[in-house]
């Protein structure tokens, strides 16, 4: 897993609440069995037009954003079905971290395992998130857990076991190998029952 300490970048405002995984990731594109190449049928139905051509009007089709790198979004984002394709499809477009008001238990737990950064600030800070030039970029201090941009910081909260993990780049796989001698000497002085 790649690691995040400080991440710079810029935003794309998508402030609809309760996007759930089938809006980020159709069902119809679940054929695949790798975590790439997902990233093209992000929010599908919203980026392209009946006749299969890109929807202008939908943010992320704006050339001016296709560099970023952080979401901003509403309550409840990633409610709906467990897929994990979902998280896959995020990270293969090319986001590092979401903002929102905060995510569904098993979307949230699906970002943290793939490398996804899932900040949760109030409202109000989102609001003034969401207004940036799609130029700005804002600074992401996941060792001092603070949103930055200009001379204003907005503090978030995470959970100690998976700050320590982005910032170390390791994921639960990754953490258990880091225990192998132990584990061997534990499975070398185990008794064989019969």
């Amino acid at each position: 897993m790649e690691a995040i300490t400080i991440h710079k970048g810029t935003t794309i405002p998508l402030m609809n609440n309760n996007i759930d995984t089938d809006q980020i990731i159709p069902k119809q594109f679940l054929k695949n069995i790798l975590k790439t190449g997902y990233g093209q049928h992000l929010f599908h139905d919203w980026r392209f037009l009946d006749d299969g051509t890109p929807n202008p009007d939908f943010i992320l089709n704006k050339p001016e954003h296709q560099d970023a790198t952080i979401l901003i979004s509403g309550d409840n984002f990633g409610c709906g079905s467990s897929r994990e394709h979902a998280a896959w499809a995020l990270k293969d477009w090319g986001f590092k971290i979401i903002i929102a008001g905060g995510y569904s238990d098993i979307f949230f737990m699906n970002c943290t395992k793939n490398g996804i950064l899932p900040i949760i600030l109030p409202q109000s800070t989102r609001d003034i998130l969401s207004q940036l030039a799609p130029d700005d970029k804002i600074t992401i201090d996941l060792p001092q857990q603070k949103v930055i941009w200009q001379d204003k910081m907005y503090a978030f909260e995470i959970d100690a076991t998976w700050k320590q993990k982005f910032i170390a780049g390791i994921d639960d796989i990754e953490l258990t190998l880091r225990q192998e001698e132990k584990i061997s000497n534990f499975e070398k002085n185990m008794p064989i029952f019969e």
